[in-house]
């Protein structure tokens, strides 16, 4: 063996002594480290933050709408104060449509700053931004064309619906109404039963079916005018007279002329205005839970 063979075997590589020392001075530093609290809270610090963001990411969209189940919800209990029904699928989807529209309005109000300074809730903002909106919609005077085209599919705002009048007692069982029947034709009813009977006067036919069903409709305009009759409705069964019967009348676009622009200028203005909601809205997504 030469010596030049003995000298590099007992020489230390330069990078591995390095290397080693390194490692000796990273130790002593993170045992000094360790000991210090100061680098315990920054530690614990960085754990809780690290968790919140995973439990609490931050929203990723400020464009995504959720309509919750609990909104839907809301909607249901608030559609009607007697809770006598529940709205349609159509009605349902007119609401969330209506809710959806403001919360737009909202957030884009408060990005344009409108609720600057102004602490009110949400509606109040979103009602000053479509405000805003319809100040900037301008409509002209609509052409006879155009007046009489709308006036087609909008005439039944301006006839003159049927009405009836007619009298009624209160819901009751069957046997009860024959009863009270007989004690009204006899003139002999109870001073009871005569202050609790209706009398209504000058109701829309077309809004019968709504409150008392479609067969006590169709039976209460097939009575003679001026005798009593027991009738069922969705409520149960009553005694019914009816009173008094006026035929609709066709409206005429002459006669109502100028409230027909006017309301024209109205759903006009007001479609012009949905509009630039629904082009707000394009730039949305609206979430529904299941």
């Amino acid at each position: 063996m030469s010596p030049n063979e003995n000298s590099d075997r007992g020489a230390v590589d330069p990078a591995k002594r390095l290397a080693h020392s390194l490692r000796a001075i990273a130790a002593a530093a993170a045992r000094f480290l360790w000991r210090e609290p100061l680098v315990h809270f920054v530690l614990l610090g960085a754990l809780i933050f690290g968790a919140d963001a995973v439990l609490h990411p931050p929203p990723k969209d400020d464009k995504v709408i959720t309509v919750t189940k609990a909104m839907r919800q809301s909607f249901i209990e608030n559609f009607d104060e007697d809770k006598s029904r529940s709205p349609s699928e159509a009605e349902m989807e007119k609401m969330i449509e209506s809710w959806v529209a403001s919360e737009i309005l909202y957030r884009e109000g408060k990005a344009l700053g409108v609720d600057r300074g102004d602490d009110m809730i949400r509606d109040r903002v979103a009602f000053k931004l479509q405000l805003l909106i319809f100040d900037q919609i301008r409509v002209p005077q609509p052409t006879q064309d155009q007046l009489r085209t709308w006036f087609t599919d909008n005439h039944g705002r301006f006839d003159e619906q049927e009405r009836v009048g007619f009298y009624l007692t209160p819901p009751t069982d069957e046997i009860t109404a024959q009863r009270q029947l007989a004690e009204i034709e006899g003139q002999h009813e109870s001073e009871d039963l005569q202050r609790q009977t209706r009398a209504i006067l000058g109701r829309p036919v077309a809004s019968l079916a709504a409150s008392f069903g479609d067969n006590f409709r169709d039976a209460l305009l097939a009575l003679p005018q001026g005798q009593w009759k027991v009738l069922q409705s969705k409520d149960g069964w009553h005694v019914v007279r009816l009173d008094s019967r006026r035929a609709g009348v066709l409206a005429s676009l002459d006669d109502v002329h100028d409230e027909a622009v006017r309301l024209w200028l109205t759903d006009e203005t007001r479609k012009r205005a949905w509009d630039a909601v629904s082009r707000l809205k394009a730039a949305y997504t609206v979430r529904y839970e299941q």
